[in-house]
């Protein structure tokens, strides 16, 4: 009926704007000790593993954690009711803390979004270099696209790159790590280094990290290497997003035969 129609439309605007308190908590979501916006970061990370990394390697005073489980829901392909049905995605939209931006008639009245009620300065997603890691990252993305796109907009969403390899150097009681994102800082470093005095290590996921390691390469201001996500043509974007995403495999067969060779150094292929 009308009635439980819009009761269910106030309880999920409810549940999408309501704040993070002792009564209300988010499922393993750990907030940091600040509350200065413009210091705060909040890391999404991918399971529970790498949240354990991601909070024993943190700074605690202003980078907080948020896991989600493995691959979240496809918001390109799902309408309104069902995207709101995903605890995961309300959960996300509630640490944000800004609402969301809906594009259709139909659920206009749902549209909450506030800039100014944003809760962190970055929105930091951070997944393992690795095909399964890619994807959740472009599901994180095509969510944030969907819902909350001024974000991208505005400048606060970026990616943490993390490394593929651990290089550690030894040398007459001498050692070094070193950290390659790619296969041609890799042949870098091993030129500089004898082969035979360096151990190589391909990453296993950012769940096997020893803290200092998360800290060094993922998570020091001073040392990461975060890509700023920047809005390009809306359109273009949203036919990227629907070739990866959507429901065009021919076009994303043709795509992946044309351009795939640009990608090889991502594939685990030992």
């Amino acid at each position: 009926s009308r009635e439980n129609a819009e009761k269910t439309r106030l309880n999920v605007k409810k549940k999408l704007m309501g704040s993070i308190d002792i009564n209300n908590r988010v499922k393993k979501f750990v907030d940091c000790r600040t509350k200065d916006v413009e210091q705060r970061e909040l890391y999404i990370v991918e399971g529970d593993s790498a949240l354990g990394s991601c909070k024993m390697g943190r700074d605690a005073e202003f980078q907080a954690i948020m896991p989600v489980r493995g691959k979240i829901l496809n918001c390109l392909k799902a309408d309104y009711p069902t995207i709101f049905k995903s605890e995961i995605i309300t959960d996300l939209v509630k640490v944000l803390g800004c609402g969301v931006e809906i594009q259709t008639k139909h659920n206009k009245d749902l549209s909450s979004f506030d800039l100014s009620l944003l809760r962190w300065n970055k929105v930091i997603i951070c997944t393992d270099a690795d095909v399964d890691g890619f994807h959740i990252r472009t599901l994180i993305l095509a969510m944030i696209f969907r819902l909350m796109p001024t974000l991208i907009k505005e400048g606060k969403v970026f990616i943490a790159e993390s490394p593929l390899f651990e290089i550690t150097y030894r040398n007459k009681g001498e050692e070094k790590t070193m950290f390659a994102y790619n296969e041609k800082e890799k042949a870098e470093i091993l030129q500089k280094y004898p082969a035979e005095k360096c151990t190589l290590q391909r990453s296993k996921g950012l769940g096997e990290n020893e803290p200092e390691m998360m800290w060094e390469t993922t998570m020091n201001p001073v040392t990461r290497r975060l890509i700023k996500v920047v809005p390009g043509d809306e359109q273009a974007t949203m036919e990227t997003f629907e070739l990866l995403l959507g429901d065009n495999l021919a076009g994303r067969k043709e795509h992946i035969e044309r351009d795939g060779h640009l990608y090889l150094e991502m594939l685990d292929v030992d």
